[in-house]
């Protein structure tokens, strides 16, 4: 990744977030929440995918047409999340794998250290 593909992400960065910003107050508070639980859950690929600018345009959608935002995505901010990304793999997901492999490797033996060494 060189320097200007740097500077391009940080410029679609900032017009992604004037956009998030120009939302009524009650789009903006659900998106923080929807950004929030997937930064910390989200799918693996969040930052080179679509999926914040889709709801940002989902959300620009909605607003226009005159709904709340609840309407849009209902009342369970995670379930609308989890169903947004129930086809992509997660950081849980790598966590679950790592540790898996890490207990696989622990049951076959090779005493202390685990053969390491």
């Amino acid at each position: 990744m060189g320097v200007q593909d740097i500077i391009e992400g940080k410029r679609q960065w900032r017009a992604h977030v004037a956009r998030v910003k120009a939302l009524p107050p009650d789009y903006r508070i659900v998106y923080k929440e929807i950004q929030r639980y997937f930064f910390k859950v989200g799918p693996v690929d969040l930052a080179d995918g679509d999926l914040l600018p889709g709801i940002v345009e989902f959300f620009e959608e909605g607003a226009a047409a005159g709904k709340g935002v609840l309407e849009l995505i209902g009342d369970d901010v995670a379930a609308f999340c989890d169903d947004l990304v129930k086809d992509s793999r997660t950081y849980a997901d790598l966590y679950q794998e790592s540790v898996g492999e890490g207990s696989g490797a622990a049951g076959q033996g090779g005493g202390p250290g685990g053969g390491r060494g």
